[in-house]
């Protein structure tokens, strides 16, 4: 599509026909040039602030991997995504099945820090104009047999346009789902800790 398109609900996707799209905010966006193509993405890392969760999704096909997009979305739409992924997966499982597991990454040995987010970001090619992310206050989610589409959309006036689009293969799904999920339950843990009212002490 061109930057004067419309994206309306339910229309074809460029990498072929949807199936059961989800769509949990009735709204038509305009589609810029420089997004309408779409990003691939292998995989995300997901963090979060008091405000605001950024999902960064990760290309990790060649050396070194890279940060294909990075998107931040408000706590409410980040549950709303969820909500929808976890739909949208239902509906292509009793379409299509249950999309094949990938094989388990391989332990890590003891004393191994790779997982700490600071040094795995050290390994990861994150170009400085993606540093602030781009902002999405709603989701378009759709899939096809071989792949899932998300159009993140800013629903500002005079018009919505969608600010980033990412294709995941369907095997990532799943995968992709769990990363949420966990990142959520993990927000909330914090909150619920922050508005915790303080212990008084024994009186003397």
């Amino acid at each position: 599509m061109s930057a004067s398109d419309d994206k309306e609900p339910g229309q074809p996707s460029p990498q072929g026909p949807i199936n059961e799209a989800v769509q949990h905010s009735s709204v038509s966006a305009r589609i810029p040039a420089n997004v309408g193509r779409g990003v691939l993405s292998t995989g995300a890392i997901v963090f979060d602030s008091p405000n605001e969760f950024v999902i960064d999704f990760l290309l990790r096909l060649g050396s070194p991997h890279a940060v294909a997009a990075r998107v931040v979305l408000p706590p409410g739409v980040f549950v709303q995504f969820i909500n929808a992924l976890r739909e949208n997966l239902d509906k292509y499982k009793a379409r299509f099945g249950t999309p094949p597991a990938l094989p388990a990454p391989p332990p890590q040995a003891p004393g191994d820090n790779r997982g700490k987010i600071a040094e795995m970001y050290e390994q990861l090619k994150l170009p400085d104009e993606m540093l602030s992310g781009v902002y999405a206050n709603a989701v378009m989610i759709g899939h096809s047999p071989a792949e899932f589409w998300f159009d993140f959309i800013t629903t500002f006036f005079p018009r919505s346009a969608v600010s980033s689009r990412v294709f995941l293969a369907s095997h990532h799904i799943t995968g992709m789902l769990d990363t949420l999920n966990i990142a959520y339950q993990s927000h909330r843990r914090k909150q619920t800790e922050v508005q915790r009212p303080p212990t008084t002490p024994p009186q003397p």
